[in-house]
């Protein structure tokens, strides 16, 4: 199954599971220093970013490929979502015809195949950028336990990328998500949308790697992107 049907399966459930998203997005928007009108939220989701924002603004587009969970977010006179891949070239054509003050993106492009054509795409439209983007150091004992390579990219090389396009300034941010027991960690890994619903290990290396992972929490690792 690919990742928008898994995120569209999950959307229901999505909100009891996205807490480290909704510290994110809340830290995301809380990096912008004035109140940009015209707003642009790529991967939007269920609208973790649209509910921080608390000053009044005039327009917010909203971009996700899920149809799922573009019906999970929030509506109003002012809010326009509409559903696009943020790697598709056509989909910025058709946004250049709106002038944006500030580009948002929280917890989405890390599932870019190719970073440096997105990050290319997005400066196409010539706005500020607040992006948030999980890297490497998330779940990183549980690959190191399960003896896999990280699934995303290094903090130091989505860096490079942004600095390659973008005149920003970069934040690693580490949170850390404790459990009860290993089975209500896997089960938050498959629902949150964190990793893609990727599913790298079977269900016999998926048994063992609960019984041999030393912690009782998730760690997450996410690049805070500002221009």
């Amino acid at each position: 199954m690919n990742v928008q049907n898994e995120f569209s399966r999950y959307a229901d459930h999505y909100g009891s599971y996205n807490v480290i998203q909704k510290k994110v997005a809340e830290r995301l928007v809380a990096g912008v220093k004035d109140a940009p009108q015209h707003l642009l939220d790529i991967g939007c989701g269920r609208g973790a970013v649209a509910e921080q924002i608390a000053w009044p603004y005039q327009q917010l587009v909203g971009i996700d490929f899920a149809p799922g969970m573009l019906a999970l977010h929030p509506q109003g006179e002012r809010i326009t979502c509409l559903q696009g891949d943020f790697d598709d070239p056509k989909l910025y054509a058709s946004l250049k015809a709106t002038h944006f003050d500030r580009i948002f993106s929280a917890s989405a492009l890390q599932w870019s195949p190719d970073l440096a054509h997105t990050f290319a795409l997005i400066r196409s439209l010539n706005a500020p950028v607040s992006l948030a983007i999980f890297t490497a150091g998330t779940f990183g004992t549980l690959f190191k336990t399960a003896g896999l390579p990280p699934l995303l990219r290094s903090a130091d090389e989505v860096e490079r990328l942004a600095k390659r396009f973008f005149n920003a300034s970069c934040e690693v941010v580490r949170y850390s998500l404790a459990f009860d027991n290993t089975r209500d960690m896997f089960r938050y890994i498959k629902r949150s949308g964190v990793s893609g619903n990727r599913n790298v290990l079977t269900y016999k290396e998926t048994k063992q790697l609960m019984e041999n992972y030393p912690l009782d929490r998730l760690e997450f690792e996410v690049l805070f992107i500002q221009s």
